[in-house]
């Protein structure tokens, strides 16, 4: 499976731990438990957000050690915040998604879409707009690679690059965040996501 940081378009640290377990289920995946953040760690995984984890602690893993993440003289390793009041405390969160039953592909489409357009886009190609736990499992567990920016389920922006090149990701493999845009702009394409049944 993958973990990966979210954050909703309010920002960061605006989840409380049941808001956060809902953001999660949103995304088609479920909150992380240590042992899954750590897993991910060892493989790579650098955020330097506070976030999250299923056993109602907040931490974040950092491989490469700089000023803003606890210090530049500190070892990588996951950092931990302890627990924290889950109904008042306000972090982002660590999701988890292994579950990958469908066809994850971006639209060819003639032009760029709003929102709404890319909504109705897919559905019109018998799918739905696909959701960020989609994007990080087809790029993860299948090597998914499109350096196109396509509108996503939460109104997010990403695309993911499993071969770094330049202009799309020169130095990582990643799932890119381009941001949340105003829906109301037609500068993006669109990932789409169909169930097999």
């Amino acid at each position: 499976g993958v973990v990966f940081p979210y954050s909703p378009r309010l920002g960061r640290y605006n989840l409380n731990f049941h808001e956060a377990q809902r953001a999660c289920a949103e995304q088609d995946s479920v909150i992380a438990s240590f042992d899954q953040l750590y897993d991910a760690w060892r493989s790579g995984l650098d955020w330097c957000n506070a976030g999250w984890l299923s056993d109602g602690s907040v931490q974040y893993p950092i491989t490469k050690p700089r000023e803003p993440c606890g210090g530049k003289n500190t070892v990588p390793g996951v950092r931990n915040y302890g627990f924290w009041d889950k109904d008042k405390s306000r972090y982002d969160v660590f999701c988890f998604t292994s579950n990958f039953n469908g066809r994850f592909y971006y639209l060819i489409h003639p032009t760029k879409l709003t929102y709404d357009e890319a909504v109705q886009a897919c559905l019109k190609d018998g799918s739905q707009i696909a959701k960020v736990g989609q994007i990080f499992a087809a790029w993860k567990l299948l090597g998914y690679d499109r350096c196109d920016a396509g509108w996503l389920a939460d109104g997010s922006v990403r695309y993911p690059i499993s071969r770094p090149r330049k202009r799309c990701s020169p130095s990582e493999a990643a799932v890119r965040f381009v941001g949340f845009p105003d829906k109301k702009h037609k500068l993006y394409g669109v990932y789409c996501f169909r169930a097999f049944n």
